[in-house]
């Protein structure tokens, strides 16, 4: 077996290019060999808002089904997570970004109900309402593929850090 001499993957014996950076295989970049990098190479971007990396791939497998579970079912799936698996950081990172979701919509209904004698916010939640649960199942099959990623829009309102 190989490695990624720019992302560390291991490959087949018989690959010319990385399957997870597509950089040749053999090839280094200019922090590694002091000398120009091929043009054709990739170096992964760093998406700090990806935090994959961080948890080891045996829980994520092991446990990616309870992470899942929170997505679909709400306040009934963090429990059920937290409960079905006490030990794994990547369910328990999951669960922060599923209660991220739920203060979210809890808000968003609470204003809605406030300011429903008017026309334009009802129509306005429900959009809102529309938008927060597309995001919610793009985390779940973001989970369905082993990552560990901060949903968008959610991760950048300042009061759920």
């Amino acid at each position: 077996m190989k490695k990624c001499s720019i992302c560390g993957t291991e490959l087949e014996d018989n690959v010319l290019f990385c399957t997870n950076c597509g950089a040749r295989v053999g090839e280094t970049t200019d922090a590694a060999n002091g000398a120009g990098a091929a043009p054709y190479m990739y170096a992964q971007p760093y998406n700090p808002y990806d935090h994959t990396a961080e948890f080891d791939p045996k829980d994520i497998s092991d446990n990616k089904a309870m992470a899942m579970l929170g997505y679909l079912a709400g306040l009934i799936g963090i429990i059920v997570a937290l409960l079905g698996a006490q030990s794994s950081p990547f369910v328990a990172f999951h669960v922060k970004q599923i209660i991220k979701f739920e203060v979210v919509t809890l808000l968003l209904a609470f204003l809605c109900a406030v300011l429903s004698w008017t026309v334009i916010v009802p129509i306005a939640c429900a959009i809102m309402f529309i938008i927060i649960f597309v995001l919610r199942i793009i985390a779940f099959f973001s989970v369905c593929s082993g990552k560990a990623k901060e949903p968008a829009i959610i991760r950048s309102l300042g009061f759920l850090k």
